[in-house]
């Protein structure tokens, strides 16, 4: 097996073990675009883990996502981030230690729009650690969205012109990733409440960020209903259905989607996309 099949074997492994909702339209995807989006998660999914690192000290995980962020804004050697992260080993996950494995994986021709809205977004995650996530506003949900999730629909969007020329609203793909987000906010409040985190602006009530994910949800339909039937759409629809899904048994009283319910969900898209 070549270097290249296996980095890409091993990303596909990491998928599963860090996504199960992504690892499933990531893996439908043609040859080519898989790499580049693979590629993309994995680089985002790395510097997640440094943002949302329960044990990391506030100005560490700022150092590491400035340092990761600059790095990636110029040409670079992968040993690079296995320098970074030298003394992390014991600390940070896989995902996160083979950041320079995932850049990789790109695509030569996509991976500066790769990198470039992976470095856009660790400078941003720094930021709203300095800030320790202290969310006020609307408008700081959106500018903390943005950064952390909005950012991957822009992204998404450079990668679908590479691919195949098609174009897509930016606005709408922005909706898309926030809508997401939200989504993952909603879900996950006890346990960022447990570390002291509150991503609900001041005086926002659960009813509140239940509207905010639905809004932008219905960016994100706007966004998939503009695709051509194919992979990307595919790729699009089944994390979206996922979060409509999610949001629907949440406001129901349950805790998440079950098992069954993804499975089900999954298979009515892939039979009708």
């Amino acid at each position: 097996m070549s270097e290249i099949s296996n980095l890409h074997k091993e990303a596909m492994d990491m998928l599963l073990k860090t996504s199960r909702t992504f690892f499933i339209p990531i893996s439908r995807l043609t040859p080519g675009v898989q790499e580049a989006v693979a590629s993309a998660y994995l680089c985002m999914r790395a510097i997640d883990e440094i943002e949302d690192h329960p044990q990391l000290p506030a100005e560490q995980k700022v150092h590491l996502l400035k340092a990761v962020s600059q790095i990636l804004q110029g040409p670079f050697d992968p040993s690079e981030f296995k320098e970074l992260f030298r003394s992390y080993g014991t600390t940070l996950p896989e995902v996160t230690l083979r950041l320079g494995d995932w850049t990789q994986l790109a695509p030569e021709t996509i991976a500066e729009k790769i990198f470039s809205s992976t470095a856009t977004m660790s400078d941003g995650m720094a930021e709203w650690v300095k800030k320790d996530w202290n969310i006020q506003s609307k408008e700081d949900l959106d500018d903390y969205t943005y950064y952390v999730a909005g950012l991957v629909g822009v992204m998404l969007s450079d990668i679908w012109v590479w691919y195949d020329n098609t174009e897509t609203d930016r606005e709408l793909a922005i909706g898309f990733g926030r809508g997401l987000q939200a989504v993952n906010i909603i879900r996950n409040r006890a346990e960022d409440h447990s570390r002291g985190v509150n991503y609900y602006p001041e005086g926002w009530e659960f009813s509140d960020m239940i509207a905010y994910a639905r809004h932008n949800l219905s960016l994100a339909n706007q966004y998939t209903e503009s695709l051509k039937p194919g992979t990307i759409l595919l790729f699009c629809k089944i994390p979206l259905v996922l979060a409509h899904g999610t949001l629907d048994a949440i406001e129901a009283g349950e805790a998440k989607l079950s098992r069954d319910a993804v499975n089900q969900l999954v298979s009515e898209i892939s039979g009708t996309s």
